[in-house]
């Protein structure tokens, strides 16, 4: 690419937290209904009323003639003295960038001790989610626990049943991997029919970081556990909803499965299951119980509350799947995503996120024509097991319609599917693991919408 013959292209972000309290009220009355289109209609006057004040705010354009002052005449910043060192104690992001937060489900339920807030995808960089844009998913709210009085006990077929203060795990060996993190019902809206505009909304409930902590056969065994009878484990959180899930003991055995006390380099955030939550890579996020209490060993799945009743997957048939913990490949274009605005012509860097349940992004496709044609995408390192991967495609963009798409590979050879063959096997009346592809219309005039290709 040289400088003289293609401009480089300008993104206009997407508009956030685009329903007031009022939008979300009718948002719940329509949703009754079976209506999803307020949340279209509401979005689009959100874009248009920020629009132009978002592209000047942005991008700050150079004036045609006389010189650009930022150029010019030296900032405040370059001649007075700044704040001083240790001034924030733990330090907070800048004030222009107080806009990206974590959103909340508009319309999802009507109490938020019980709902989701999602990630802001299309703005982050890399591979893992800062720990205060996380996303969340809690059943009966969150706590902050006093950390000398959390306990954690291991029982059921184990030789010596243990119970251990933080403290004394915290001194045992550890291990820090990076893993995602995708709640079951992550891109659920979209299963019939195009549902949300964002990003952040189809793909939020999706994160990845660096955990801390002591893997649970480790423990396990100090319990004297029985591996001959003991083929799975019932991990217990301590929040209102006692979460319960059963884990495979061939996962624990493997090592991956970690008792974590830390993310991102310091201790979880309450929001995360602090002081302990269990983190089982590749697996959906209900299993990975925050608040952790208790484990018990078992032989045989116990068919708690949350695998009896819900995070099972209606077929067709009218019968569900059981157990279907595993998160199959996926992807997602992150820029150009819907709400975004393409100000320009020119060239556009691609790029995206890939991750699979079942060990490393082998490689990932992107299309620009729905699909025809498809370009294989660079991945930026590093490129790890059961953890999101960065994807980037150079794109020199026309001004014509266009509809991006990711397909990614991972090292199975499993092949993320299309709408259409995800159908053919599941329906559309599901609501967990929609790994379909993304497809993203850019219109003539730059704006980014959330479409679906048959």
């Amino acid at each position: 690419m040289k400088e003289d013959n293609i401009n480089l292209g300008k993104v206009q972000k997407a508009p956030e937290n685009f329903l007031d309290q009022a939008g979300i009220k009718k948002v719940f009355a329509e949703g009754k209904e079976g209506r999803r289109g307020f949340i279209r209609s509401a979005f689009a006057a959100a874009a248009a009323g920020v629009a132009a004040p978002m592209a000047m705010a942005q991008g700050n354009p150079v004036p045609t003639e006389g010189g650009d002052p930022n150029i010019l005449n030296l900032p405040e910043h370059a001649t007075n003295l700044g704040q001083g060192v240790a001034t924030e104690g733990y330090g907070k992001p800048s004030k222009y960038e107080a806009n990206l937060q974590r959103r909340q489900s508009p319309g999802l339920t009507q109490t938020t001790q019980a709902s989701v807030s999602f990630a802001p995808l299309q703005s982050l960089f890399g591979i893992v989610t800062p720990s205060g844009l996380h996303f969340e998913r809690h059943h009966q709210g969150w706590w902050d626990i006093d950390p000398s009085k959390h306990r954690f006990m291991i029982n059921g077929l184990v030789k010596t049943p243990k119970v251990f203060t933080m403290d004394e795990i915290m001194r045992l060996p550890s291990v820090s991997r990076f893993h995602f993190i995708e709640c079951g019902a992550n891109t659920a809206v979209d299963w019939g029919n195009v549902a949300v505009p964002t990003v952040q909304y189809t793909h939020g409930m999706l994160s990845c970081s660096e955990f801390t902590g002591v893997p649970l056969i480790t423990l396990l065994e100090l319990a004297g556990v029985d591996l001959k009878k003991g083929k799975f484990v019932l991990a217990e959180g301590g929040d209102g909803s006692s979460m319960t899930r059963t884990i495979p003991m061939s996962l624990i055995t493997s090592g991956e499965v970690i008792v974590a006390y830390g993310q991102n380099g310091e201790m979880l955030r309450p929001e995360n299951g602090y002081p302990l939550r269990l983190v089982v890579p590749g697996v959906q996020g209900v299993s990975w119980v925050k608040y952790l209490r208790r484990v018990e060993v078992g032989d045989m799945p116990y068919a708690a509350k949350d695998e009896a009743v819900h995070y099972m997957d209606l077929q067709p048939s009218g019968l569900h799947r059981q157990y279907t913990n595993i998160q199959e490949c996926k992807s997602v274009v992150t820029t150009p995503s819907g709400g975004q605005v393409l100000l320009d012509k020119g060239f556009y860097n691609v790029t995206g996120l890939a991750w699979s349940g079942r060990g490393k992004i082998k490689h990932v496709d992107v299309s620009t024509d729905g699909g025809r044609n498809w370009r294989r995408a660079r991945l930026e390192t590093p490129v790890l097991s059961k953890a999101l991967t960065r994807f980037n495609l150079d794109w020199v963009w026309d001004g014509k319609p266009a509809i991006i798409q990711s397909r990614a590979t991972d090292e199975t050879g499993y092949v993320q599917p299309t709408y259409q063959q995800l159908r053919a096997v599941r329906g559309t009346r599901s609501i967990y693991h929609n790994n379909a592809i993304q497809s993203w219309l850019v219109q003539e005039n730059g704006e980014v919408k959330n479409v679906q290709v048959s």
